[in-house]
């Protein structure tokens, strides 16, 4: 406990986590009274596997009818959303659906999130981006993620892509988290070694930026009475610090060998406690810069983060040296004398975001130079994240690791 947290912390209404899960989804959402659904997935899921089918089956024997819209896309535009509101409420016709169900990675999680808003009035997803003075008429999200990583089944949050500019834009409000979270380690066992790689990587930084951003006493919630983020406490550091330690044990193995079930089983739970963490405490820098990166480069979000995470742990050891300790003797570091251990964690970090097969420097990843001043302005203009990086001068920091960053410069 930290007397002076503010813990504000909105987790799933129901967490359903173990392998097989998945059966039980019907008879629980018959058992909750839900009778008519929109099922949100891509053509992977509803063509390749037999999860879809399977579901549908099993609800309709149960009464629930459910219509399916396998459009989904990754990086989901604003256009995308609106055209798939439009194909959903004709489907429906006058019978009012009253949940909807996401099966698929962080994209077709947030495209269903941004849907419960907009099918109801049928409203274009442009009226709900940013912060909301009230909270908006939802249906009720039952989200199914089929990767471990991105955390969206436990986050107030979607991102969409705005076709006009390439910006990523949020709906943003609580009402959008799940009230099921139903993580199914046994879908995420297929996905390929880059996929594994982007999303594990997601999670290991989602877990350790939350441990180490702003604190709650300290957090600018802008006014808000039900803020989607809201700093990091006692409860968040819990669940991040458990899933950085699951993300050590797990998160190489499961690149290394995808039939690793153990390791494809831990690294579900680290993306769901990380999630836990991070969908409360909210992030800051490595986000922040990453946004910039993909800006320039349209690298995937694991890997834009991944080529900024040892640089940002690297500027935050005078501010956070007690709890980068605590991460480096969890991936292994045992130098009796703290400093080193702490100026090694990051070292640590980039050999392994090398062993993913993720680049290590901005450089390597084929910024120029000449790129970095309008990096720095482009991750600056993202807020809400650059202001909860704890450090005295923000703009400097980010100045200073994205520097480093295309150096490749640890530790001096």
């Amino acid at each position: 406990m930290r007397s002076n947290d503010q813990i504000h912390f909105c987790p799933p209404a129901r967490v359903v986590l173990g392998c097989g899960t998945r059966s039980q989804l019907p008879a629980l959402l018959a058992r909750l009274g839900y009778r008519s659904g929109v099922f949100i997935t891509d053509t992977f899921f509803s063509e390749k596997t037999p999860w879809v089918r399977e579901y549908i089956e099993a609800a309709e024997a149960l009464g629930i009818t459910t219509i399916v819209f396998d459009g989904g896309k990754a990086d989901p535009t604003t256009t995308l959303c609106d055209e798939a509101t439009a194909l959903i409420r004709a489907q429906i016709g006058a019978v009012q659906p009253d949940h909807v169900i996401a099966l698929g990675g962080g994209s077709n999680i947030d495209l269903a999130k941004a849907l419960c808003v907009t099918i109801p009035d049928g409203k274009p997803v442009a009226e709900f981006i940013g912060v909301l003075p009230n909270a908006p008429k939802a249906l009720p999200l039952i989200a199914l993620p089929t990767t471990a990583g991105t955390g969206s089944e436990a986050t107030p949050g979607a991102i969409l892509i705005d076709p006009t500019n390439a910006t990523k834009v949020a709906v943003m409000d609580n009402v959008l988290r799940p009230v099921i979270a139903l993580i199914d380690p046994e879908y995420t066992y297929t996905c390929p070694p880059r996929v594994t790689a982007d999303s594990g990587v997601d999670a290991l930084t989602h877990a350790v930026e939350s441990y180490l951003t702003l604190d709650s006493a300290e957090f600018d919630r802008g006014g808000q009475v039900d803020p989607g983020y809201s700093g990091r406490s006692s409860l968040t550091m819990m669940f991040a610090h458990e899933a950085i330690d699951l993300c050590a044990r797990y998160l190489v193995r499961t690149y290394d060998d995808g039939s690793d079930t153990e390791a494809r089983i831990g690294m579900a739970y680290a993306s769901h406690y990380a999630a836990l963490s991070y969908g409360g405490a909210g992030l800051n820098a490595v986000h922040g810069i990453a946004y910039a990166v993909a800006g320039i480069t349209h690298e995937t979000h694991g890997s834009t983060n991944a080529v900024m995470l040892p640089y940002v742990l690297d500027a935050m050891r005078s501010v956070r040296h007690d709890e980068l300790l605590k991460v480096a003797r969890l991936f292994g570091i045992k130098d009796s004398d703290e400093a080193r251990a702490v100026k090694e964690l990051p070292v640590v970090i980039r050999e392994l975001i090398g062993h993913l097969g993720i680049p290590t420097t901005l450089a390597t990843f084929g910024i120029a130079r000449e790129q970095l001043p309008g990096m720095v302005a482009d991750a600056l203009a993202v807020t809400r994240l650059a202001k909860a990086f704890p450090v005295a001068d923000v703009p400097a920091a980010y100045a200073s690791i994205i520097e480093r960053a295309w150096l490749g410069q640890l530790g001096d």
